[in-house]
C-alpha cells in the first residue's frame, strides 16, 4: 500500500499553502460575538509561506485605519484593549503563511486571524458585530466536501475545508484490499474479493459521513467508479466524479481536478435557490430589498435569503431594531458598515439558509430577496 507521507510532503512544498482551512464553526463563533467595538480587517493576499512585503504594508495601512477610527470614536483610550489585540493580530498575520485572503477580528473578548480561500474587497469594518459575509461566501463558494479516491488495491479519504485539501480525520482510512486478496488464491474468487473490498469502503465512508455530513466527490478509474456506485448506499450528496488513476497524485493536482466538479455542484445550488425564489414569488412569500427583508426576518419565519455577492448597504438602525435607513457616512459610529452582513447573520440565527448569487442576478429584487416559510402577515 502506498504511504501518505511522501505525497503530503511533496504537496506542502509545491503549494506553500497553510494547512488550516476555514471551518463553519469559525464563522459561527464570530457571528455569536455581540459587543462594541468589533473590528474586522479584510484583505486580499496570495499563497505564500510568509506574507509578502507589499502585502504587509497594505495590511499595516488597514490596521492603522482601524486604530484611527477607534481613537476618533473614543479619545479617552477606552478601546486600548482592542487596539492591543489588533497589534498582536497584525504581528501574527505578517509572520505567518497566506492564502487568497486574510481576515483579522478583534474585540474586547475576541482575537482571531483567518486565512480565506477566496479574494475579498480590502476594507475595515467597526461595528457591534464582526463582518462575516466574506466568510459565509467562502463557505458557500468553497464548501467543505469529502473526496474518496479509489484504486483497485486501496481507498483513501480526503476533506477539503476552506480551500485546503488534506487526509480526512478517520481511523478507517486509508483502506487496503490486501486483506481480501489474502483470503483466497483462486483466480475465480478475485472478483468476489474486489466486491467485498468495495463494501468495506462503503461502510467506512458511511460511518464518516454520518459524523461529518458533506457533499462527496468520487475519484478513480471509470469501471471501478461504476462498480462502486452500483453498490454504494452513501451517494445521496454525490457532487460528481473525476475519472483517472490519481491514487498517488499530489494533493495540488488532485484539488485541481476536483475543482470543476465542485464548481458545477455550486452552480446547481445557485440555480436551486433561484428556482425556489421563483416558486415563492408566485406564492406571495418573498420580500425584497434590505430594509424590508430585515423587518421580515425579525418577525416572520425566514426560509432562504439569496444575496448578490457584491451587495452592500450601509445603514442606521432605529432604536427598536426594526427599521434600517440608508447612510452615506460609513465611518460614523452610529452607522452599520454593511447591513447585508447583519441580515445574513439574522437569517441564519432564525433557522434560514443563505445562498449567494452572481452579480446582476437579482436586479429586480434590489440585490436581496428573502423567502418565507409562510405568507407574511399584513401590518
Amino acid at each position: 500500500m502506498t504511504s501518505t507521507a511522501p505525497m503530503l510532503t511533496e504537496d506542502r512544498a509545491a503549494t506553500a499553502a497553510p494547512r488550516a482551512g476555514l471551518a463553519p464553526e469559525d464563522v459561527a463563533a464570530l457571528q455569536a460575538v455581540r459587543e462594541h467595538p468589533c473590528v474586522s480587517v479584510l484583505m486580499t493576499t496570495s499563497r505564500a509561506r510568509r506574507m509578502a512585503p507589499a502585502a504587509t504594508q497594505r495590511l499595516r495601512r488597514l490596521t492603522a485605519q482601524a486604530a484611527e477610527r477607534l481613537r476618533a470614536e473614543d479619545p479617552t483610550g477606552a478601546h486600548a484593549d482592542v487596539l492591543a489585540r489588533l497589534d498582536d493580530l497584525l504581528v501574527e498575520a505578517v509572520h505567518g503563511p497566506t492564502s487568497e485572503a486574510i481576515a483579522l477580528y478583534a474585540s474586547p473578548t475576541t482575537a482571531r486571524v483567518l486565512r480565506l480561500p477566496l479574494p475579498v474587497a480590502d476594507r475595515v469594518v467597526v461595528d457591534p458585530t464582526f463582518a462575516t459575509r466574506d466568510l459565509v461566501r467562502c463557505l458557500h463558494r468553497a464548501p467543505r466536501h469529502v473526496v474518496l479516491v479509489l484504486a483497485a488495491d486501496q481507498a483513501r479519504l480526503f476533506e477539503e475545508v476552506g480551500g485546503v485539501l488534506a487526509p480526512a480525520r478517520s481511523s478507517r482510512f486509508p483502506l487496503s484490499a490486501e486483506r481480501h486478496r489474502q483470503l483466497t488464491h483462486r483466480p475465480q474468487a478475485q472478483e468476489e474479493a474486489a466486491r467485498r473490498f468495495l463494501r468495506d469502503v462503503d461502510r467506512a465512508l458511511g460511518a464518516h459521513l454520518a459524523l461529518h455530513p458533506a457533499p462527496l466527490v468520487l475519484v478513480g478509474a471509470e469501471r471501478l467508479l461504476a462498480d462502486f456506485r452500483a453498490r454504494s448506499e452513501n451517494l445521496a450528496r454525490l457532487a460528481g466524479t473525476v475519472t483517472g488513476s490519481l491514487a498517488t497524485a499530489p494533493l495540488a493536482e488532485l484539488r485541481q481536478r476536483i475543482r470543476p466538479v465542485v464548481d458545477g455542484y455550486l452552480h446547481s445550488r445557485q440555480q436551486e435557490a433561484l428556482e425556489l425564489l421563483a416558486r415563492r414569488t408566485g406564492e406571495d412569500r418573498v420580500v425584497t430589498g434590505v430594509p424590508s427583508a430585515w423587518l421580515a426576518a425579525r418577525y416572520e419565519r425566514p426560509e432562504m435569503l439569496v444575496v448578490e455577492e457584491s451587495s452592500t448597504y450601509p445603514a442606521r438602525l432605529s432604536p427598536d431594531g426594526d427599521l434600517l435607513t440608508p447612510a452615506t457616512d460609513v465611518e460614523h459610529p452610529d452607522v452599520i458598515d454593511d447591513a447585508v452582513d447583519e441580515l445574513i447573520e439574522l437569517v441564519l440565527a432564525r433557522g434560514g439558509w443563505v445562498a449567494l448569487a452572481d452579480e446582476g442576478t437579482l436586479a429586480e429584487q434590489e440585490g436581496v430577496a428573502l423567502t418565507l416559510r409562510q405568507a407574511p402577515r399584513r401590518w
